[in-house]
């Protein structure tokens, strides 16, 4: 996710120094060196192998980074310059790299009893890292906190007032975690399996960044149950937009996107009954472009990427995307990947994960 505090291109070069582009290949380079925005996303190459690769506006592939397995959401620290990749859901691993290549990767490791939840994002600052947990024998999500000025050493843990805890993500000053849970339990015995369909229990929640403390809490009425509330970001009027998955009947056409802030109650995004059914009932990724005033949406399932104004919420733009993947901010915007390779203008011999952050522009 992207706030504008992003380094610029020459500010990504200066801190990359001579020994980082002596490595890159002659067509890397030149790709860096004409990229009007940076990025990372998790990929799985044609070998089977997966990895971080850091990636041009236009889709060309500048660097990558090795993954023991599979990665699904990916955080970014401006002020440290250091991402990380979260396992994908139940994975137990996440990694934290250097996109510049002048620091080795730290692996963190998920206490006993917990996985991850697939997302997670640093404080302001860059000194932690808060990640969404499962505590898959309590029924109960967590947000585990991690010390960065310490190699990730995990200092605590705060309570998400929900189950199957998603997405999460921290308010420009830091003193808010603001967190989707999805409201669907599952148990690493049973894999990727749902276990509450008939039940589930999806909320948006508010934490003190500092405490722990419940701040605000939403659920979502009861003929609404089965939209697991899952992704999420923040628009520079901090009003914080959410997406969804149906888990109900495939006919349904239930609102997939909403809006809340601080001390409000949300409101759930209106769309046009065919852009709503060529979402397929799934939102797999959103962002936030603040300086355009813009919201994406992609939907793997549907093929579709969406364009919102962000004061509005009225649609602008709606595109078939062949599973469409992961979106962030473009400099002008939005960036849009897929599984089948495809980063914008060019399609590459990798199957890019779920989601993409903007690391420079």
């Amino acid at each position: 996710m992207w706030r504008g505090e992003t380094i610029d291109r020459r500010g990504f070069l200066k801190a990359a120094g001579m020994t980082f582009t002596a490595a890159l290949s002659p067509r890397a380079l030149i790709a860096l060196e004409r990229a009007d925005a940076v990025y990372a996303s998790g990929f799985r190459a044609p070998d089977g192998s997966f990895g971080i690769a850091t990636v041009s506006e236009r889709g060309e592939i500048i660097d990558r980074v090795a993954l023991p397995a599979r990665a699904h959401g990916m955080a970014y620290s401006a002020a440290t310059g250091r991402g990380v990749a979260f396992a994908r859901r139940p994975g137990t691993f996440a990694m934290v790299f250097d996109p510049t290549g002048r620091a080795e990767p730290v692996v963190i490791t998920s206490p006993e009893g917990r996985h991850f939840y697939g997302h997670g994002h640093f404080s302001p600052d860059g000194r932690l890292l808060y990640a969404s947990e499962n505590d898959f024998d309590g029924n109960r999500g967590m947000i585990g906190i991690y010390d960065a000025g310490d190699r990730f050493r995990r200092i605590g843990e705060f309570d998400a007032h929900g189950i199957g805890t998603h997405d999460m993500t921290v308010s420009d000053d830091g003193t808010l975690l603001v967190i989707a849970n999805g409201g669907i339990e599952t148990h690493p015995d049973f894999g990727r399996t749902k276990l509450n369909l008939d039940h589930m229990e999806p909320s948006l929640v508010l934490l003190d960044a500092g405490t722990g403390a419940l701040v605000q809490r939403h659920g979502l009425p009861s003929s609404l149950r089965q939209l697991s509330t899952r992704h999420l970001d923040i628009a520079e009027n901090g009003r914080i937009w959410f997406a969804c998955q149906w888990e109900g009947a495939r006919n349904a056409l239930p609102p997939l996107a909403g809006w809340f802030e601080k001390g409000e109650d949300i409101a759930l995004l209106s769309l046009p009954d065919e852009t709503t059914a060529r979402l397929g009932n799934y939102v797999g990724a959103i962002a936030v472009n603040r300086r355009d005033g813009l919201v994406g949406l992609t939907s793997p399932v549907g093929g579709a990427a969406v364009t919102l104004d962000a004061r509005t919420g009225v649609l602008l733009k709606e595109e078939y995307v062949r599973e469409a993947a992961g979106v962030a901010p473009a400099a002008h915007g939005i960036a849009v990947s897929s599984y089948d390779g495809t980063f914008n203008e060019t399609r590459n011999r990798v199957a890019w994960d779920q989601h993409i952050v903007r690391i420079g522009s």
